[in-house]
C-alpha cells in the first residue's frame, strides 16, 4: 500500500494483518482521486476532509498528500488509531490533520457542534456491517456537516447502501472489482 500522488507520492503506508482492516486498495483510491480532480488538479487544495473508518489514514492522507488543508480521521479502534499516528508520522505530517477516536454517530455530533464544514465525506466500515453504512447515512443527512459536502461511501459491489436520505440524494455510483464508491451531494429542500 503506498500514497498514489501528490507530495507524499509513491511513500508506502502501513496496515495491520489479519482482517480487522481492509484498506481502500491503491487502485480504487486512484480511482477515486481521480474523479474528484477530473480536469483540475488542484481541485483539492485547501478542502477539508472527513475520513470515517479510517482504519491506516490511507484515503486521508491521499487527500494532504494532493493538497487538502484539513483532515478529520474519525476511527473507534485503538489499533486503527496507533497506526494512522504511525503512518502520519513515518510521512513527517506534523499539522492539517485531527485524529478522533469515537463512534461514528459521536463524531457527527461532534463535528456538527464544532462547526466543522467539510468539503468531502468519505465513509468506509467494514463491509459485512451493512447496517452501518445505513445509519452513518442518515446521522449525516441528519446533520450540518454533510449540507456542502460531496459524501462518498465504499462498499461491496454487491450491496447498495441506498440511494436517499433525507436531502443526501447518491449522484453517481462507479464500480470497480468487487468494490463500489457511491456518491452523495445534498439537495436543496
Amino acid at each position: 500500500m503506498r500514497v498514489i500522488a501528490g507530495k507524499f507520492r509513491s511513500r508506502p503506508l502501513r496496515s495491520l494483518s489479519g482482517v480487522d482492516i481492509r484498506p481502500t486498495s491503491d487502485r480504487l483510491r486512484e480511482t477515486l482521486f481521480n474523479v474528484l480532480t477530473a480536469g483540475n488538479p488542484q481541485a483539492l487544495e485547501g478542502s477539508v476532509w472527513v475520513d470515517f473508518f479510517a482504519g491506516t489514514g490511507a484515503v486521508g492522507i491521499e487527500a494532504l498528500s494532493r493538497g487538502a488543508a484539513m483532515v478529520h480521521f474519525v476511527e473507534h479502534s485503538a489499533r486503527a488509531i496507533e497506526l494512522i499516528s504511525r503512518n502520519l508520522e513515518s510521512l513527517d505530517i506534523k499539522q492539517g490533520f485531527r485524529i478522533i477516536q469515537q463512534g461514528t454517530r459521536e463524531a457527527i455530533a461532534l463535528l456538527d457542534a464544532q462547526g466543522v464544514r467539510a468539503n468531502m465525506i468519505f465513509l468506509d466500515p467494514p463491509y459485512q456491517l451493512e447496517t452501518t453504512y445505513l445509519s452513518t447515512l442518515q446521522a449525516l443527512a441528519e446533520s450540518r456537516l454533510a449540507a456542502h459536502a460531496q459524501v462518498i461511501a465504499e462498499h461491496a459491489k454487491r450491496f447498495d447502501p441506498g440511494r436517499k436520505f433525507k436531502a443526501l440524494e447518491r449522484t453517481r455510483k462507479l464500480e470497480q472489482g468487487d468494490a463500489a464508491l457511491s456518491f452523495y451531494q445534498a439537495t436543496l429542500t
